[in-house]
């Protein structure tokens, strides 16, 4: 049985591994001022949660993407859940370094990966997609195919959404930002006045007019 966006938007909330925060907003790095922050790391930390998410990206693997033959995780937050899937569905595994290692082999991909392998990508957060394409690239020029990315969630954001369709990505999220802002309202996380403001936001975060409603 699939493990439902809704189940791990309220494993997150749970845990802490995303707050919502409408009236105090967070600041990215870029400035955006943001109703949400997320930190995935800490599903490893919760061992019922962290189960949920393993099985819910093995399913992910089997249902959409049934011809992988490898697993590569993005440093570092897709390793860890890379290492957990691969174990569940008996399949080899790796990571991509954000850059080359400067000493020894200087590798960027680490594992043995072979031109033609059937990859997907294991990442733990999608937001505007740069990172995770870049990840893909450096597969693609190593000679894997990449049949797609797992991930654990998406803020479904359109730069995002845009730049995986563009570069002929396909992701699968376990949870999203509407399964989010559903069971953060009945769990009394947010109030009803924030669900506007948090679907504003999703919509188009450079515009900060979503605060001012």
């Amino acid at each position: 049985m699939f493990i439902t966006p809704e189940k791990i938007a309220k494993n997150l909330l749970k845990i802490k591994a995303v707050f919502l925060k409408p009236d105090d907003p967070f600041t990215w790095a870029s400035g955006i001022k943001s109703p949400i922050y997320c930190d995935n790391r800490l599903t490893l930390s919760d061992v019922e949660v962290r189960s949920d998410v393993e099985a819910g990206l093995a399913e992910i693997v089997d249902t959409y993407y049934p011809e992988a033959e490898m697993l590569m995780g993005t440093s570092t937050a897709g390793i860890a859940h890379a290492a957990i899937t691969a174990t569940i569905l008996d399949m080899p595994m790796g990571y991509v370094r954000s850059g080359n290692k400067d000493h020894g082999r200087q590798n960027r991909i680490e594992g043995r990966l072979d031109a033609g392998t059937k990859v997907v990508v294991i990442e733990d957060l999608i937001s505007t997609g740069g990172s995770v394409i870049e990840v893909v690239d450096a597969l693609r020029e190593a000679g894997a195919e990449v049949l797609g990315i797992a991930s654990i969630f998406t803020y479904g954001l359109k730069k995002g959404t845009d730049r995986l369709e563009d570069a002929n990505v396909k992701n699968v999220s376990l949870s999203n930002a509407d399964a989010l802002i559903k069971v953060a309202a009945e769990e009394g996380y947010i109030k009803d006045s924030d669900i506007n403001k948090l679907k504003a936001f999703f919509s188009n975060p450079s515009d900060a007019k979503w605060m001012e409603m």
